[in-house]
């Protein structure tokens, strides 16, 4: 029987391929192997995928998506202040990061490839939102004034080194939310105005 229902085929080939993402890598994601675990012809992917590399993209694309709006519902969730609004946003990142490491590489990389302009695009949702806070915490005398983006690029190191410790088992998942809060603050701390 099918897994998907008709005129569903794209979203059900971008979450078996997101399965297969976390379970195998990219190298071993295929539109033949798709096809297959879906139940359907192995032409039928190339409907809405017309290569490997389109599967890729669009893996890449609906991942930029997902951490856009995880990130907007914690913000929204956090209130006006932004010491609550990094900590939220910090915390879903990390979350993100290490819930979905494989989808995260994957964007990542298809991000920063030529010819890759709809990803830098999508991209610039989730960190237009970073890059928004930083300039409320600036506006708000919290963090040094200074160019936005270079301040955000130490919180977002800061973040991403997080979570490579966490993916690569050299720090313990359960340690995670506290490991964040206290980046979180010293952040803070470092980048306050003085």
């Amino acid at each position: 029987m099918p897994a998907y229902h008709h005129g569903n085929l794209r979203p059900t080939l971008l979450a078996a391929a997101e399965r297969s993402l976390r379970q195998h890598g990219a190298e071993q994601l295929s539109l033949r192997e798709l096809a297959r675990a879906v139940g359907v012809s192995h032409a039928a992917p190339r409907r809405h995928f017309p290569d490997r590399q389109a599967l890729l993209d669009a893996l890449a694309e609906t991942g930029f998506a997902r951490l856009h709006t995880q990130l907007r519902a914690a913000l929204a969730a956090a209130g006006g202040d932004f010491g609550p609004r990094l900590h939220a946003m910090a915390a879903a990142y990390l979350r993100f990061a290490t819930e979905d490491a494989a989808l995260l590489e994957l964007m990542f990389t298809r991000k920063h490839r030529p010819g890759a302009d709809h990803l830098v695009e999508a991209a610039a949702a989730p960190f237009g939102l970073m890059h928004d806070l930083i300039v409320q915490g600036q506006a708000q005398g919290v963090l040094e004034a200074g160019d936005p983006e270079r301040v955000g690029i130490v919180l977002f190191a800061t973040l991403q080194g997080i979570a490579m410790l966490v993916n690569g088992n050299l720090v313990a998942p359960e340690l995670l939310d506290g490991i964040a809060q206290t980046a979180v603050d010293q952040f803070i701390r470092g980048s306050r105005r003085r």
